[in-house]
């Protein structure tokens, strides 16, 4: 046993101070950014955000309604082969588990389609034997595809599934607005020091990584650039919607959609025939107010992006890392401990 005594910190730890700009308008933000691989196919170029791999979130509907704003959806991994024929895969993942039965998905979905563009490869705990050594499989069955797999919370790790094969390393474990792991497990890491120590560790060997949950508004995916993730993914800031393909639920005179963690009790009885007897649940079930279509909850998630832009001066979404000094602002520091924490 032994206890690290740094300070690690969630988004709500911080602020970002702002800085002198020359900007004079929101609207002359670059939100779009190209990317280069360290494995797959050349280039990507978009709107970093992508929407997450979850019941009522990784939907169809969610990636037809955000490609044509150049923002990517990982699809959930319960579609059938035949669901992607007319998606627009330059901005879809599709998502697969690890195991005999991800493993033979992945090789039916090469035969219909061939290599994917985009792949997802998702597991709640990336830090087994087998999640790298499913990575090194896939990667040789699909070279030229961009592969983003996780999740993990430290720098060794990011640095280990890069080297066997990922180009882009999912960071979170227990943030999510409906995961409960911390609780369950008591395991985790807060997500800011995550995606700051992920990235930096990825970014080394020319890796990329994707800060996934944690985030409750576009501060916090702001938050999330300025620590330097390349790609940040939405799961409860985009439940709700019509694109979530669920029944609305009236109760007090009020709309509601479901939304459930994909460890929750739920999502296992679905998908899985119910929760087997040795585990416990790591997710709950909430309702979320009907947000109606996702397009105007999009729109304000990118305009709040932008303004944290102008606030520090980043004329690209790309100089915001550069840009963004952290100020703490939740925490009593122990004697000797500094306070401010700059990247």
């Amino acid at each position: 046993m032994r206890i690290e005594t740094d300070i690690k910190l969630d988004y709500a730890d911080v602020l970002i101070r702002p800085k002198r700009s020359t900007l004079t308008s929101r609207r002359d933000v670059d939100l779009g950014r190209t990317f280069r691989f360290p494995h797959g196919r050349a280039e990507w170029t978009g709107v970093p955000l992508i929407a997450a791999n979850m019941d009522g979130v990784g939907t169809l509907r969610m990636a037809r309604a955000l490609s044509p704003n150049h923002v990517m959806t990982a699809l959930h991994k319960f579609h059938q082969l035949a669901d992607y024929a007319d998606i627009d895969m330059e901005y879809t993942f599709i998502t697969v588990g690890i195991g005999e039965k991800g493993e033979s998905f992945l090789r039916e979905y090469i035969e219909t389609h061939g290599q994917p563009r985009l792949l997802c490869i998702d597991v709640a705990n990336g830090y087994t034997q087998a999640f790298g050594e499913f990575i090194k499989r896939a990667r040789s069955l699909c070279p030229l595809s961009v592969i983003m797999a996780g999740n993990v919370v430290t720098g060794e790790m990011t640095e280990e599934l890069i080297l066997a094969g990922s180009d882009i390393i999912k960071v979170g474990i227990g943030p999510g607005t409906v995961c409960t792991t911390r609780l369950v497990a008591g395991v985790g890491y807060p997500q800011l020091s995550a995606t700051i120590e992920c990235a930096d560790a990825a970014h080394g060997l020319k890796g990329l990584i994707c800060a996934d949950g944690g985030c409750r508004s576009s501060g916090d995916v702001a938050k999330a650039f300025g620590a330097g993730a390349d790609f940040v993914m939405l799961g409860g800031l985009l439940a709700g919607h019509d694109e979530s393909d669920q029944a609305i639920i009236e109760k007090d005179g009020r709309k509601y959609l479901e939304h459930h963690g994909s460890s929750s009790k739920v999502a296992m009885d679905l998908h899985n025939g119910g929760k087997a007897s040795y585990r416990a649940s790591e997710g709950k079930q909430i309702l979320i107010p009907y947000r109606g279509p996702v397009s105007d909850t999009i729109e304000e998630i990118l305009g709040g992006i932008r303004s944290a832009c102008t606030y520090v001066g980043a004329a690209r979404l790309k100089e915001i890392s550069r840009r963004t000094t952290f100020i703490l602002v939740n925490r009593q520091l122990s004697p000797g401990v500094t306070d401010s924490t700059g990247v």
